[in-house]
């Protein structure tokens, strides 16, 4: 009891005084070895600011809550994400209106991904099925990769037996990460997958970031090395794989060869800024794509790597990043 006496004596001592930390002197200080030697940071929550719409301005779409009118022009008609209502068309998701001639839909901001043909996929093997996998990825329901729809191990190219099929949990199992292609979208909404290149496949050892779709911007190619060394497949799912460039890409075979050889110690630093700097991005609701994740990680450079998901931290970064994009567009 006189311990636990002099130890409580100790640590309101040790905070009196207007917040000020005291060291605490005689007996009690041998009671409590290190107190008042531990540094202690104490963040306290204070108003967000608004972000300026000065970029959405200048895309020239209009942000719409549910329940908005869009138009009351009844020649337009209605797409996904309205709704007719008294003879005028109505958003029924918040987001930003699209027009195509006549045709007037709403893309939600934040929603599950909605499979396109041609899009390029990071996606996680669930389930195997009878010639089929089921592939996770970020969409209402299961995608589907076919035994028949991929490369066999050293790209030979034959009709798919039954051997193949015995031996599919050798080629990918529940829990591995793949990068794929949608080859068609059925009727209910689910996508069939094809990884038949030797850029698709499955993915070694990175770091997989899930942010919105809607924050992915579409472009010609996902695959970009990044000159920091690292290099990102931007999912238009909203999944990103971040991970260490390889030195020599002509000995793959089929997708299924993965390095598992240990990571350095400056690869690994190198993808835990990027992923910070993409953290970054999708709190300020800025677009990713190569550009503007280079730029962020040249801004964060004079940060350390965990002071960058800091709200004061990635404002500034963020800041300098949105200028250089603006400038960069002239």
């Amino acid at each position: 009891m006189a311990a636990r006496g002099a130890r409580t004596r100790a640590l309101a001592s040790s905070w009196h005084g207007g917040g000020k930390p005291v060291e605490p002197k005689g007996p009690e200080a041998a009671a409590l070895p290190g107190v008042g030697m531990a540094a202690m940071e104490v963040r306290l929550p204070v108003a967000r600011k608004l972000v300026g719409q000065g970029l959405a301005r200048g895309s020239g779409r209009d942000l719409v809550a549910p329940g908005d009118t869009i138009t009351t022009d009844t020649g337009y008609m209605r797409g996904h994400g309205t709704y007719m209502g008294e003879e005028k068309l109505v958003a029924s998701v918040a987001g930003a209106v699209e027009r195509v001639n006549k045709l007037i839909c709403v893309k939600a901001l934040k929603t599950r991904y909605n499979g396109e043909v041609g899009d390029i996929v990071v996606g996680r093997i669930t389930e195997v099925q009878q010639k089929r996998w089921k592939v996770e990825t970020n969409s209402r329901l299961d995608s589907v990769l076919l035994l028949s729809s991929m490369n066999l191990p050293g790209g030979e190219l034959r009709r798919r037996s039954a051997e193949d099929e015995l031996a599919m949990r050798d080629y990918l199992q529940e829990g591995d990460l793949i990068s794929a292609e949608v080859q068609s979208v059925f009727s209910d909404g689910a996508v069939s997958l094809h990884t038949r290149s030797l850029k698709y496949g499955k993915l070694g050892q990175g770091v997989l970031v899930q942010v919105s779709p809607s924050l992915v911007k579409r472009q010609k190619t996902h695959f970009h090395d990044l000159p920091c060394g690292a290099s990102v497949i931007l999912g238009n799912n909203g999944f990103i794989w971040i991970y260490p460039t390889p030195e020599q890409k002509d000995e793959e075979a089929g997708g299924f060869i993965t390095n598992l050889e240990p990571v350095s110690l400056g690869d690994r630093e190198v993808i835990s800024r990027l992923r910070n700097c993409i953290m970054a991005l999708v709190t300020q609701k800025l677009m990713l794509y190569d550009t503007s994740i280079l730029y962020c990680y040249e801004a964060s450079l004079s940060h350390q790597i965990k002071d960058i998901l800091k709200p004061e931290v990635m404002e500034e970064i963020v800041l300098e990043t949105r200028q250089r994009l603006l400038d960069l567009a002239g």
